[in-house]
């Protein structure tokens, strides 16, 4: 029941489903206490709802954004406790007195500096906004200061609403003890606080101050951009929960030929994306973008199919190369959206069969197999456990933007599955990892990830009280306590490297500040492996978990792990590099002949059905090679899912670069020739009918609004989603 109420109040725990029916309850109380009148009522009630309204706030709560567009948000609830004082004091025969009066004068002069505050605050933000945020670009031609200091900016409203506690205080004091000096106290030091806030920022409203301007931090990029000639790009858009999809290809733009650069259009993202030595811009509006100068880039690389991408298609110079975030069997694998790009790149043999079988437009001689460069980290299979009991992980993909059984296995079997694998005959160890985008759409799908969750901490719990593994535990115990000290110490010195520059630096300093530096790169990177390896230690072999988030990355949980149990999505694919026993779930229940014929993947996988009753056949091909039957298909397929292993992928895709950008250095000179040979056009005569085409007031008018705010569209063209937006594919 609990359960059901964190799901329809959409809290994420039960400590915030108890604040959020505190803070409800709280209200009509001191309704109550006010008309009683009970001051010490009064003073309990307004206690609790301050401490569950804050801890809503640091839990950074879903239910806060509701209440805000149910007309119930911050400062409506800070007024209603301040209403709620001024009745209090009338019941208490108080409203003829002295205090009455300085109590409503002081929440009115509060609620009227809040207008100034909230003034200051939006412009000073506005003011430090850049058109664009970078890493790893020197934007020395163009003079940053530094940013305010985080305490001043950081919730700015919820503080300052909180400088009324002092009024609220002072002023219950003096109704219970009749002293009314503690009531004009209180409200005398709200009142400074407020309009010393307020003080505080106006210096950092002066020029000095404030960010450069768009045109002239943009010139400074185009001259960064004339100096550093890019020539390969990846170009990036998506939603919160797909920065994994850009994330994934980091490391290949780091190995590529030729001088890689990184655009995205989210400023959300930029936050998201991996520590990288490439150079990266995120340029939000539309305008913006068409405008800069990318005429040395010869091949742009796309790793989803959304809307944004025509800014950059747009651009003849260059080749557009669709290189997806996964090579699955689902449909989004074929989209027929790719028809736009110049060529497809697949990992292997498949992706080609997999379009020429969709019939969606795209051209064999368009699509080019470069293997999977992201795969190298993938350990292969030695073919016996890493351990002495086998580890199992389940990477189940989300539930898809329609309800097709097929779509995951979560929904129908993951349950069982989990289940058998917990309760298998003899011991394994099982490693749950779901999709970032697992509930998102989905309440039922988001429901039973959290089940599954329960389960594994629940065994993993139960299995560290049997005497079986108390042994093995106590055994393990020092170096489990030294592995978790040095995580905190790889933790505490990567957040020290996270962020260049001052702490508290907002985006437009740190687009300052994050140039690239070689020895924190290297530095990072030996951390993250020593963290990888320390994290993997800290617990025992035997002890089941859950993994989500950024870290450890998928491929390390392959890398733990002696088989895996998944969906139809590119985890398959990638696990198959690994060369281990897996299995698929026919959660669509097509049955094991057709679900082989239409899924490429899972033709050397065990097929499951939604009882997950087939699983024991996994375990034994972990348990013992000889009963691995499925060894030689998993070699065959993993050459024609990704490709041969010489030349290796890099390789494989540093050719593709080159080969295009050559075929882009071609058509460019033909154009050039063409163009040359032409006499030049006449020019139009100012004083014909207009064309139609419009006088560009539209596009100067998208230009000063994306100077006040980037994020808005410029063009009509900037709304247009292609197909459903980002196809995540894992």
């Amino acid at each position: 029941m609990i359960s059901t109420a964190i799901r329809l109040a959409r809290v994420g725990s039960r400590s915030e489903l108890s604040a959020a029916v505190l803070m409800t309850l709280g209200y009509p109380c001191i309704l109550i206490a006010a008309l009683l009148p009970d001051i010490w009522f009064f003073a309990a009630a307004t206690a609790v709802t301050y401490v569950a309204d804050w801890y809503l706030h640091q839990r950074g709560s879903y239910l806060i954004n509701r209440l805000g567009k149910v007309r119930a948000g911050l400062p409506i609830r800070f007024l209603l406790r301040q209403l709620m004082i001024i009745l209090l004091l009338a019941r208490l025969d108080l409203a003829e007195e002295p205090l009455f009066y300085a109590a409503v004068a002081c929440f009115l002069l509060f609620y009227g500096l809040q207008a100034p505050h909230g003034a200051l605050t939006t412009l000073i933000r506005l003011r430090r906004s850049l058109p664009i945020v970078t890493r790893n670009v020197d934007l020395h031609a163009v003079r940053i200061p530094d940013a305010p200091p985080r305490a001043l900016l950081h919730r700015s409203s919820e503080k300052m609403l909180h400088l009324d506690l002092p009024a609220v205080v002072g002023v219950l004091i003096a109704a219970g003890t009749g002293e009314d000096l503690a009531g004009y106290i209180g409200a005398g030091v709200t009142l400074l606080l407020a309009v010393g806030y307020n003080a505080l920022l106006i210096p950092y409203l002066r020029r000095s101050r404030r960010a450069p301007s768009a045109p002239a931090v943009l010139k400074a990029l185009d001259t960064w951009l004339g100096e550093y000639q890019p020539t390969v790009v990846l170009y990036f858009s998506g939603s919160n929960e797909s920065a994994y999809q850009g994330n994934m290809w980091l490391d290949t733009m780091a190995a590529v030929e030729g001088r890689p650069l990184i655009v995205m259009r989210e400023r959300n993202l930029v936050a998201q994306l991996a520590d990288t030595s490439v150079p990266v811009v995120c340029v939000p509006a539309g305008t913006h973008l068409m405008n800069l100068d990318l005429s040395t880039v010869r091949v742009c690389l796309y790793p989803a199919n959304v809307g944004k991408n025509i800014h950059m298609l747009r651009v003849p110079t260059m080749k557009h190369v669709f290189i997806g975030h996964g090579d699955s069997d689902k449909l989004a694998s074929v989209n027929p959206y790719s028809k736009v790009y110049d060529e497809v790149w697949t990992a292997g043999r498949a992706g080609r069969d997999r379009y020429a079988l969709a019939d969606v437009g795209i051209r064999d001689e368009d699509i080019v197999e470069v293997g999977r460069p992201q795969l190298a980290p993938i350990q292969s299979w030695t073919g016996t456990t890493r351990n002495p009991i086998p580890t199992v992980l389940y990477a189940p993909t989300w539930e898809g933007w329609d309800d097709n059984p097929g779509n995951t296995s979560l929904l129908l079997a993951g349950e069982n599955i989990v289940r058998r694998l917990l309760k298998a005959d003899s011991p394994v160890r099982v490693i749950y990892k779901p999709h970032p985008f697992t509930g998102i759409r989905s309440a039922k799908a988001k429901a039973v990830n959290a089940r599954i969750k329960a389960m594994v901490a629940k065994a993993a719990q139960d299995r560290a009280a049997d005497p079986r593994w108390v042994k093995e535990a106590s055994a393990a115990g020092a170096a489990q306590s030294a592995a978790k000290a040095e995580l905190a110490r790889i933790e505490a010195r990567l957040a020290e490297l996270a962020k260049p520059g001052r702490a508290g630096g907002d985006e437009s300093e740190e687009s300052r500040v994050a140039l690239a530096d070689p020895a924190r790169q290297a530095e990072i990177a030996t951390l993250r492996a020593e963290w990888n390896d320390a994290y993997w230690r800290s617990f025992g072999w035997w002890e089941h978990r859950t993994v989500t988030g950024s870290q450890p990355k998928l491929y390390d949980c392959f890398n733990q792990s002696d088989a895996m149990v998944s969906d139809i999505s590119s985890v398959v694919s990638d696990f198959i590099a690994s060369g281990k026993p897996y299995a698929v779930t026919d959660s669509a229940e097509l049955g094991a002949d057709e679900f082989k014929r239409q899924n490429t993947a899972v033709r050397a996988a065990v097929i499951l059905s939604n009882s997950a009753a087939e699983i024991d056949e996994l375990l034994r091909a972990v348990a013992d090679p000889a009963a691995d039957t499925l060894a030689e298909a998993r070699h065959e397929l993993k050459s024609y899912l990704l490709g041969p292993d010489e030349p290796t992928s890099m390789e494989q895709f540093n050719a593709a670069v080159l080969a295009l950008a050559a075929k882009a250095e071609a058509r460019n000179a033909g154009v050039a020739q063409r163009v040359g040979e032409q006499a030049p056009a006449p020019l139009p005569d100012p004083e014909s009918a207009s064309s139609g085409a419009g006088d560009g007031a539209a596009e100067i008018v998208a230009e000063a609004e994306a100077a006040v705010d980037p994020d808005v569209p410029t063009t009509p063209e900037a709304d247009a989603e292609i197909g459903a937006g980002p196809s995540p594919i894992r």
